[in-house]
């Protein structure tokens, strides 16, 4: 039994040490040559998963194929950062599945796109997006990418009733056009003509995204709660899809873990484990 989780232990770790390398170097080399914030803040969390997922590896190849006494501090550590990761694995799967279980877009009558409200996500997803500091950011990235750029543009012509049968992302949809609800005129895919004074229902007249939208390219409705909400339905997706794929790596890294204490005790730390004196053999 020793031999077979020492064996299990060191494959697994070889394993996971060979797929560091490529996830490391593609993670160097991108950030390497990102050429906007926006870039780098992406490439920066795949370069540190690429260096811990090698450190993990190397610590636990060394206590897996190491002698008894030089390899129980280095599965000590293995175990003890193992099950720190299966409880912040867990924690964040509950976590993702709670806060992405409100928030979905609208149909509208003869559109292809939905349209989106922020009060309808979880405040405490409302509150971060609401932050200045975020949205700022979260707004040069909008910009820097374009999501309103030529390709929406392209796609649509000059026709109104081709621009409402597209299918458009969230953001889309809540940062390049003004709400449906507003009643503006279609005049070409990024710019519309508000109505006249005294033409829209007190509840549009007094809608801060209506106030908000602005013809500028560069401003459009970025500044509309909408866009903010269209954020939050694509972060919405992202989360609870990864929050499927933790189900499955949970699983993982509890079989992981269940290995690594096994050699821990075949290694000599089973009286700690036990919470008895020193083993018997």
């Amino acid at each position: 039994m020793a031999r077979l989780s020492h064996g299990l232990l060191g494959a697994l770790n070889l394993v996971t040490l060979l797929l560091s390398l490529p996830v490391l170097c593609a993670g160097v080399y991108f950030l390497t040559r990102a050429t906007t914030e926006c870039e780098r803040a992406l490439q920066i969390p795949v370069v540190a998963f690429g260096c811990a997922l090698l450190l993990l590896s190397l610590v636990g190849l060394a206590g897996a194929c190491g002698r008894r006494d030089a390899a129980t501090p280095f599965l000590w550590v293995y175990v003890a950062f193992m099950f720190l990761l299966v409880v912040a694995v867990f924690a964040f799967t509950v976590f993702a599945f709670v806060v992405t279980n409100r928030g979905a877009g609208s149909a509208v009558s003869g559109r292809g796109y939905r349209e989106y409200r922020l009060g309808d996500y979880a405040g405490w997803l409302q509150a971060r997006i609401a932050e200045p500091e975020t949205w700022r950011q979260v707004e040069s990235c909008l910009s820097q990418a374009r999501v309103c750029g030529g390709r929406l543009r392209g796609a649509v012509g000059e026709d109104a009733m081709e621009f409402y049968r597209q299918h458009l992302s969230p953001i889309q949809s809540g940062c390049c056009k003004p709400p449906t609800w507003c009643r503006f005129r279609y005049v070409n895919a990024t710019f519309w003509e508000a109505p006249r004074s005294g033409s829209l229902p007190p509840a549009a007249a007094s809608d801060g995204d209506c106030r908000a939208w602005s013809n500028d390219r560069h401003v459009l409705c970025f500044e509309c709660d909408a866009c903010k909400a269209g954020v939050l339905e694509t972060v919405k997706k992202k989360w609870k899809t990864v929050a499927i794929v933790n189900v499955s790596l949970l699983a993982f890294l509890i079989v992981v873990y269940t290995i690594g204490c096994c050699a821990l005790r075949s290694k000599g730390g089973g009286r700690y484990l036990n919470g008895g004196g020193p083993d018997q053999t």
